[in-house]
């Protein structure tokens, strides 16, 4: 399935579903971020994707980042939450969905690197070199906030 993001754009298709969803800012003891080249849209992201009947959100983190990367975490604390009504996501089968995202730190407790079928490129990124990437704005707003140590209360916006 395919995706395209629409950030405030005003041609942008009405929203019609809301699905709670999480992200991870995954730092390794070199503080490199964990990141994945997306198939459905081609930008890179955090790892993440929706949360399921049945587990807390701890659980949708830590299933989420194995799922998309082959990397284990354990969540560590709360980057902020991310429901802008101005960013939604059309799939190609009428799905328009408005950002819920609600975003975590995490810390690799082991794993190896893989892709999945939602990742075609799974790879630690020295924060430095993330100008190099195609990133969606809403998406680099976490991560900047996930890598800022002088932030100390979640982002709610």
């Amino acid at each position: 399935m395919t995706r395209i993001d629409y950030y405030r754009d005003p041609t942008a298709p009405p929203a019609n579903s809301v699905v709670p969803s999480v992200t991870a800012v995954v730092r390794n003891d070199s503080g490199r971020l964990l990141l994945i080249h997306k198939v459905d849209n081609n930008l890179w992201a955090l790892p993440g994707g929706g949360h399921d009947v049945g587990e807390s959100v701890a659980d949708t983190v830590v299933r989420e980042v194995q799922e998309e990367t082959g990397i284990d975490v354990a969540v560590d604390d709360i980057i902020g939450l991310y429901t802008d009504p101005q960013h939604v996501m059309a799939y190609d089968d009428g799905e328009v969905r408005q950002q819920f995202s609600i975003c975590f730190h995490a810390h690799p407790t082991g794993g190896e690197l893989r892709t999945s079928s939602e990742s075609k490129e799974v790879r630690w990124i020295d924060p430095a070199d993330l100008d190099t990437l195609n990133i969606h704005p809403s998406m680099r707003l976490r991560i900047d906030h996930g890598l800022d140590a002088s932030r100390t209360a979640p982002y709610i916006g």
